[in-house]
């Protein structure tokens, strides 16, 4: 089986994140999220927690220096030896450089694409459990108890889905974010990925395009 370096790319709630988890699992490689990193320290109140929170509550990018010292100390753990996949980063094109200089090879990069309107209706439905982590959505995936998650505690809207929020967050990614595409275009490596309503339908074309 060849080594997979995976970069995943599309807008906040295109699906990187169950994409990654299913990747992750399918290849024994380990799935390496900024957003949840930066989560972790948001909620563990560390120094670089306190940093970010401000970017994080406006919709902003983090700065690049932050998150690229991150990644550093990440990809150099031994699970990252037989391959990874990167997603959250990078967001902007001086980003994906810095990891050229970095000397890291990428062998793959899929970019999920999802309409606007479609990520609006994703992330304005998406609920999380405070206490366990569980993640519902009011449509796709709601809870059995309703408001409540299964083990009993209120959900709630992670700052970061406020539909204001959201917007803000897709003029970034198309300003910002979108660019990497033709970054990799021109480097070959580049496969687009489209949403489908089912996850698993995704997921079968996702797959395919790493094949």
């Amino acid at each position: 089986m060849r080594k997979i370096n995976l970069i995943l790319l599309g807008a906040p709630g295109a699906g990187k994140g169950t994409q990654a988890e299913i990747i992750s699992e399918k290849f024994a490689i380990p799935s390496i999220s900024t957003g949840a990193m930066i989560r972790e320290a948001i909620a563990a109140g560390s120094e670089l927690g306190l940093r970010v929170k401000s970017y994080i509550d406006k919709g902003e990018l983090v700065p690049d220096a932050v998150v690229i010292d991150i990644i550093k100390e990440r990809l150099a753990k031994p699970d990252c030896a037989n391959g990874f996949i990167l997603d959250g980063f990078p967001r902007t094109v001086p980003q994906a450089a810095a990891l050229d200089e970095m000397g890291v090879e990428i062998t793959d990069v899929i970019s999920i694409e999802v309409a606007d309107e479609s990520i609006m209706e994703r992330m304005g439905g998406r609920r999380v459990c405070k206490k366990c982590g569980a993640t519902y959505h009011t449509k796709y995936n709601p809870s059995p108890k309703g408001e409540l998650c299964a083990c009993g505690e209120p959900l709630t809207i992670r700052s970061d889905d406020d539909p204001e929020v959201v917007k803000s967050r897709l003029v970034v990614y198309h300003e910002q974010t979108e660019p990497l595409k033709d970054f990799y275009q021109e480097k070959g490596l580049l496969k687009l990925v489209y949403g489908q309503e089912k996850l698993d339908d995704t997921t079968s074309l996702t797959l395919e395009a790493l094949a």
